[in-house]
């Protein structure tokens, strides 16, 4: 046992995990759905009812996920099993197929989405894209059937060539280079929003707030599943990450920085769309249109639109790809543990599947009905069992003991119980009022 610890890949750095986990985190949930949720529910009112569950999910969920990886030294599938066992039960090995599906799931639906934003990002340095009489008709021919196959073939590539080289020298890397590079450009975008004449709408359908919206229970519901989604919950990512994490590293400390700079980078999305859309009277909305459509006719319109519009989308890239090798991380350490297939042949296999399988979702309606089955049935369910096992299968002190373990302040029985009763709460929350809304993220 000692010797498979040894060998186990691990991070480099405190803070190469901790940007892994904010690459994990910062996606197209903070670039293409959060701006549109704060306009749509009461502007900063959103804020509120949004700070709170992140808080509150960054405090325990974030925690409990990296910590239970890193207890066991395995991703889900295998975090599962010894939980379970320390109970007499090996179900565990069963349900820790359902974290594993989701991820994957989830990672054959992004691939074609990153697919998507490279194209659009050789269109941006090219002039094609903004060259485009019609934007719509423009992402329509990609979207379309089979409509971007070398796209998605080049964003498979791109995360087998990251991943092959392994966690320390190829996804610590790789994200300690993307996300300060990410932050940096969106704030050189938010700026230009801002200069925009007639930008002050955007924030104003941002930040005024309709402190009358607290009173609707839909405010709540799409702000918990926001922050749920928006922090990578899902019982897989984050636990895979922990389970390269050393014992020595403070996960309370890091969750906080990872909640912390998630929320920056979606309010960051917010500052630099919001006023940019308002300037030039385009109506917001949610989802790909809003990315693939109505910031490309943004741009058209902007001065020095070609320049921002390749910035903008490279900056989108390094958010989809640092996401896509953390969903892709959770299939292939399984194969490594589980049926002890080395690394890189373990990445051109689900790689490959995830190719395989993502050519016939490429055309745009099959990938959201795709996106839309993983996320509101499998993702939070992965979520919630993760937190069954860590705060109610696993003895109370075992837990403890794993979440102080470099802690500079040791967290008791309120974490403990926060995370038992509150959190898990929550998680069934998100579950049945996903199913019940079609999706809250």
């Amino acid at each position: 046992m000692d010797n498979n610890l040894q060998k186990r890949d691990q991070f480099g750095s405190r803070w190469g995990f901790i940007l892994a986990c904010i690459g994990s985190a910062v996606g197209m949930g903070n670039i293409w759905l959060f701006p549109f949720r704060v306009g749509q529910f009461g502007g900063s009112a959103f804020l509120i009812p949004y700070f709170i569950f992140v808080a509150l999910i960054g405090y325990t969920g974030v925690v409990e996920e990296m910590c239970f990886g890193r207890a066991m030294k395995t991703g889900p599938h295998g975090a599962f099993t010894k939980a379970t066992q320390t109970r007499g039960s090996n179900v565990g090995s069963l349900i820790g197929w359902i974290p594993v599906i989701g991820s994957l799931g989830i990672a054959i639906g992004y691939s074609v989405v990153v697919g998507w934003i490279i194209r659009f990002t050789v269109g941006a340095f090219t002039g094609s894209m903004l060259g485009a009489a019609d934007s719509g008709a423009y992402f329509g021919a990609i979207a379309g059937p089979y409509g971007s196959m070398i796209w998605h073939f080049l964003a498979m590539g791109v995360s087998a060539a990251i991943m092959i080289a392994g966690v320390a020298s190829g996804i610590e890397k790789v994200n300690k280079f993307m996300m300060p590079t990410f932050f940096v450009l969106f704030i050189i975008l938010a700026i230009r929003s801002y200069l925009l004449p007639g930008s002050n709408a955007g924030y104003e359908f941002m930040f005024k707030p309709d402190f009358a919206q607290l009173l609707n229970i839909k405010t709540w519901v799409f702000a918990l599943g926001q922050a749920f989604f928006s922090l990578s919950l899902a019982g897989s990512g984050t636990i895979v990450y922990g389970s390269y994490l050393s014992n020595q590293e403070n996960a309370p400390s890091s969750a906080k920085y990872i909640a912390l700079f998630d929320t920056i980078a979606a309010m960051l999305a917010a500052l630099v769309i919001l006023p940019a859309v308002f300037a030039y009277g385009i109506e917001p909305n949610a989802g790909p249109p809003l990315m693939f459509i109505t910031m490309p006719v943004v741009f058209k319109q902007m001065p020095g639109g070609v320049i921002f519009a390749a910035i903008f989308f490279i900056a989108v890239l390094f958010a989809g790809v640092t996401s896509l090798i953390n969903l892709y991380e959770t299939p292939v350490e399984m194969l490594q543990e589980k049926f002890k297939i080395k690394r890189t042949p373990a990445v051109l296999i689900i790689l490959t599947i995830g190719f395989l399988v993502g050519i016939f979702i490429q055309d745009g309606n099959n990938l959201g009905i795709w996106m839309d089955v993983i996320s509101i049935y499998v993702i939070p369910l992965g979520a919630l069992l993760a937190g069954i096992m860590f705060f109610w299968v696993l003895p109370k002190d075992f837990a403890l003991n794993e979440v102080n373990k470099g802690a500079t302040k040791p967290l008791g029985d309120g974490y403990h119980n926060q995370g038992k009763y509150i959190y898990c709460g929550l998680t069934i929350i998100v579950y049945v009022l996903g199913i019940f809304y079609g999706g809250i993220g």
